[in-house]
């Protein structure tokens, strides 16, 4: 994998303890490790053609990155035009300056149990209300994850002072 993407006239650096491959200063891809496989995440992967569908999403709620999965060095050997395709493909995107449209917190339905806390504590809403659309979207996944409304009401309780302190959900 790494002398094809170097081939490709990528960078190679060290970021978040993992190879990640980059062009003119800008992230186009990174090697993820998992256990049953190794993956090339283009971190805007959403906006690469993809007619045969060899990109997933890393997790169900992501929407801009995509990785190529592979489970043997023999399945990399025999992806190269399109991985040398999708790379080709992710520099044209950073150079044209590209983004993917993030979704508004709006699309995700808020729990009665926010709700509710939202008029026993007002200051609680108003400080939901001016986090970041991304900080919203990152609670309202994580609140509506459990199926139990007990569990949502801790998680709601848990995470409270943090809003009421402007933070994201993974700030600390």
């Amino acid at each position: 994998m790494r002398p094809l993407l170097h081939g490709c006239g990528l960078d190679e650096v060290i970021k978040w303890r993992t190879l990640c491959y980059a062009r003119d200063g800008k992230n186009i891809a990174i090697i993820q490790e998992m256990k049953a496989h190794l993956a090339l995440m283009f971190f805007k992967g959403a906006l690469l053609e993809d007619p045969k569908g060899l990109l997933r999403k890393p997790g169900k709620d992501s929407h801009v990155g995509r990785r190529f999965e592979f489970t043997s060095a023999a399945e990399v050997t025999g992806a190269r035009d399109a991985i040398e395709n999708f790379v080709g493909q992710a520099i044209q995107i950073e150079k044209a300056g590209r983004s993917v449209p993030r979704p508004s917190p709006d699309t995700l339905a808020r729990p009665a149990e926010l709700d509710a806390r939202f008029s026993e504590a007002p200051a609680l809403a108003a400080a939901f209300a001016a986090l970041t659309p991304g900080r919203q979207r990152g609670y309202l996944i994580f609140f509506n994850a459990p199926k139990s409304s007990a569990a949502r009401e801790r998680r709601i309780t848990k995470c409270a002072p943090k809003i009421l302190a402007g933070k994201g959900w993974n700030d600390r």
